[in-house]
């Protein structure tokens, strides 16, 4: 089970490295073009959740961020012990959870740098905490339906 906290280390450390890297070296609001009109490293902060929502809420944030990585931790402790697929699902997202936390408790805003536009529409600027939250989901969504169909090939 160690492995699956050293995942959440990993994603936690690469998360906060590449936020300081933009702190450090980018101004905000900056914008550095990678592939031109389709992805941008830009420095932007949020103080809110995703697109925003429920800007400076911090205690809010603290509060739930807090019950989710309860959750996940006791989560993975007693159902994910035989299932690698959810285990590793759920070091996602608490490796992601506790990233994006670290920068609410000590930036009392969020660190975002990814920015792509995608078909015209400019995606919402991200961050490795926020991507590996939206793969850790998609993992459970995958682990959820794979179970399923084992438990449905086992009843015929």
């Amino acid at each position: 089970m160690y492995i699956y906290y050293i995942i959440s280390l990993i994603v936690i450390g690469i998360d906060q490295f590449t936020k300081w890297l933009v702190v450090k070296n980018m101004d905000y609001g900056e914008e550095i073009t990678i592939i031109d009109q389709f992805f941008s490293l830009t420095s932007h902060r949020n103080t809110g959740a995703a697109w925003g929502i429920l800007e400076g809420q911090m205690i809010f944030f603290y509060i739930i961020t807090l019950v989710v990585v309860i959750g996940i931790i006791v989560y993975m402790q007693r159902y994910a012990k035989g299932n690698r697929g959810l285990a590793i699902a759920l070091s996602l997202l608490l490796g992601g959870a506790i990233g994006n936390f670290i920068d609410r408790l000590f930036r009392k805003e969020v660190v975002d740098f990814f920015d792509f536009v995608i078909f015209g529409y400019d995606f919402p600027i991200f961050n490795i905490a926020d991507s590996a939250l939206v793969v850790g989901v998609f993992c459970i969504i995958i682990a959820t339906i794979m179970d399923e169909l084992k438990k449905g090939k086992g009843k015929k």
